[in-house]
């Protein structure tokens, strides 16, 4: 049996001196620990039933869940998406049963029944949080620490809308974002660059709650951490502050003294005890991971005094939140009086709100597009940050940023601020080298749903990121990509910086569009492309000036909208299909010169997304690709997997299938055989 800590060893304290406020009343108090009970109840129960989950969080942080769905968030579960709701994020998704049973007795469209079919087909419980899934959910979360990022990315861009919109009394925008996080999270190096971050940048609706239960899935955390995560934070510019997660009464004192002053980000380390209520497993690794057993969880319930059976939610409980719900619905309508009076005095502000809320591209925007002036040669990442400094114009919703790179992979926005401590009226980022945060924060913008934030680093660095663009792909999160310095031709930076698996890479993630456009026409439409998509969009290119084809401006329902189109048709049957992608391209029209000047006839094919053409009907993917088209080659600055699909098993894939060295990029070109003459011999 655990030995219960004494409450001695919990006092709270913080970077400032914290006035214990009035005591919550006892009667309230007590139906708070009913609510407790219940989602320890509910959640062994599920966790029985599947035969698997985590029991662990979800009954250690019982009191902090009854106490956030049943007193302090500001929000409407009648209305999961109301603009200024108070955001409750799951970091450490795999204690899941903690936030369904919250959001199911809180009110959200949730039932019973989903309770019981926890980690079920087609269950809107799944193991993990999925916000596509399940009312209520902010974001989908389980690889540990990426919530933390999307809820630093969440109160980056409230406070980016509070900026732009909050209008002397009328603050709009003043919600806060609320995160539960566990040792997992806080050992994950992502919490490192988003709370760096988040220090940095002094977000004051940021509230991090630490699941400080001492005990890893394996054992005790003392067995593979020793940091001092107090001071960790301290350090990030946070203020902190230490609790008994068990006591009404001292989490009340902390939560209210933050929600009426917050200057900073806030971490609170809540000490709880893992599987509170399990006589056995209690504060063990044993209530981690597995289900509890029936004989553990009759004693458990027996031990905290709630019924024996199973899903069992008492008549108080389900009549408390009942009448919550008025109290909820009656804030977001005072909310909305207050909108409806900002409306009416801030009509030029209402109109920007509308077309960010709504995200509204102009009915021209192919047109603008074609009319921006782009002088080639150029290269990929210079005609992209044309485009760019041209739709953020007329694109409120469109903000931004680098790691550390925004002079070389192009991505500032030249007539806007950047965003600092404080100072949130910018629409450029610095994220600082942190590329896997600077993903996560993009993901968690996208998620307020008033942005659609794009970006940039070299393309050897998605690997560092690849997770969050995982799971940006996973909840059809509209993200754009620009990563830039595609492949060995960036030249003397050598094979570190030099992608070469990373097309194939990327490709793999599903519901990811993935662009390789080859030169400053394709550039235009590949945007063209990402802002009508519902979801992460990767545009990948050039560091190394490349000349406009004039076969390329194509109208984009006839071009880029396909994925592959027709560059150049054979004369005659076909003796060669070139096949090719960005700056591959012009070198595949040079080869099929090469190719007519002795007499053969050749078609040669853009490719630049792969997912565009697949999405084809089978009319046009015949026309372009079906039947007898002589030898086919593809033309790409990488390896060949994926290209045998459309070169056929007894196709030529020129290729890279070693990493890159350091030199000119012509010599490179010699070396690797991406020239007109080694491409002719190989062919021939």
């Amino acid at each position: 049996m655990h030995t219960q800590l004494q409450p001695s060893e919990f006092k709270f304290s913080s970077l400032d001196v914290l006035q214990k406020l009035k005591p919550l009343d006892i009667d309230f108090k007590q139906m708070l620990t009913k609510i407790a009970n219940t989602i320890r109840g509910l959640s062994m129960d599920a966790v029985q039933k599947a035969d698997s989950g985590h029991p662990g969080l979800p009954m250690g942080c019982a009191e902090l869940g009854a106490y956030l769905y049943g007193y302090l968030l500001k929000h409407n579960p009648k209305n999961s998406k109301w603009t200024n709701r108070d955001r409750m994020i799951l970091s450490a998704g795999h204690g899941s049963m903690w936030l369904y049973a919250c959001l199911y007795l809180a009110g959200y469209k949730i039932s019973l029944e989903d309770i019981k079919n926890f980690r079920q087909l087609h269950s809107c419980t799944p193991g993990h949080p999925e916000s596509f899934m399940t009312d209520g959910v902010e974001t989908t979360t389980g690889p540990l620490g990426q919530g933390l990022g999307n809820a630093v990315g969440q109160a980056l861009g409230l406070k980016l809308l509070a900026a732009k919109f909050n209008a002397g009394k009328d603050k709009i925008f003043n919600s806060k974002v609320y995160v539960l996080m566990g040792d997992g999270c806080v050992m994950e190096g992502i919490s490192a660059e988003v709370s760096s971050l988040a220090g940095h940048l002094r977000l004051d609706n940021l509230v991090v709650i630490y699941d400080a239960n001492k005990i890893c899935l394996d054992g005790p955390l003392a067995e593979s951490c020793s940091e001092n995560t107090k001071e960790r934070y301290r350090s990030y510019g946070w203020d902190v502050f230490e609790v008994d997660g068990h006591d009404f009464d001292a989490l009340d004192a902390v939560f209210s003294q933050i929600r009426q002053k917050q200057e900073r980000p806030c971490l609170i380390i809540a000490h709880t005890i893992i599987g509170k209520g399990a006589p056995n497993k209690a504060g063990t690794n044993k209530a981690h991971g597995s289900p509890l057993g029936f004989e553990e969880i009759k004693a458990a319930k027996e031990s905290l005094g709630i019924s024996l059976e199973e899903f069992y939610v008492p008549q108080a409980v389900l009549d408390f939140f009942h009448n919550k719900l008025n109290r909820d619905e009656q804030e977001e309508r005072k909310w909305d009086q207050k909108f409806e009076t900002w409306s009416r005095e801030n009509p030029g502000k209402l109109k920007e709100y509308e077309r960010m809320s709504q995200n509204i591209l102009p009915k021209d925007l192919e047109k603008q597009l074609w009319d921006i002036q782009i002088q080639a040669p150029i290269s990929g990442r210079k005609a992209s940050q044309e485009v760019l400094n041209t739709l953020a114009d007329f694109l409120p919703q469109l903000c931004g940023g680098s790691a550390d790179l925004s002079s070389s992979d192009m991505t500032l926005l030249k007539k806007y601020p950047f965003v600092g401590p404080g100072q949130f009226q910018g629409r450029n980022i610095k994220y600082g080298v942190r590329e896997f945060g600077m993903a996560t924060m993009a993901t968690g913008l996208n998620q307020t749903g008033f942005f659609i934030p794009y970006i940039g680093t070299f393309l050897t660095f998605s690997d560092y990121m690849r997770n969050a663009i995982r799971l940006a792909a996973l909840q059809h999160v509209q993200v754009v990509y620009q990563f830039t310095h595609d492949s060995i031709f960036l030249g003397e930076d050598g094979p570190t910086h030099q992608a070469v698996e990373h097309y194939a890479a990327l490709r793999a993630i599903p519901q990811l569009q993935v662009i390789r456009p080859a030169d400053s026409h394709e550039v235009r439409m590949a945007w063209m492309a990402a802002l009508q998509f519902n979801g992460p969009t990767a545009i990948i290119l050039s560091r190394q000036n490349l000349p406009d084809l004039e076969e390329t401006r194509v109208p984009y329902a006839e071009g880029m909208g396909r994925g592959a189109y027709l560059l150049k048709r054979e004369k005659t049957k076909p003796d060669f299909t070139l096949i090719a992608t960005g700056s591959e391209l012009y070198l595949a029209m040079n080869v099929a010169e090469e190719l007519e000047k002795i007499g053969k006839s050749v078609r040669v094919i853009s490719m630049p997304c792969w997912d565009l053409f697949e999405k084809q009907d089978h009319d046009f993917k015949d026309r372009l690709f079906d039947g007898d088209l002589g030898k086919r080659v593809s033309i790409e600055a990488g390896v060949d997997l994926g290209w045998h699909k459309y070169i056929g098993r007894h196709g030529i894939a020129i290729c890279l299938e070693r990493f890159g060295a350091s030199a000119p990029a012509d010599v490179l070109a010699k070396e690797f055989g991406f020239t007109v003459e080694d491409i002719l011999e190989r062919i021939l």
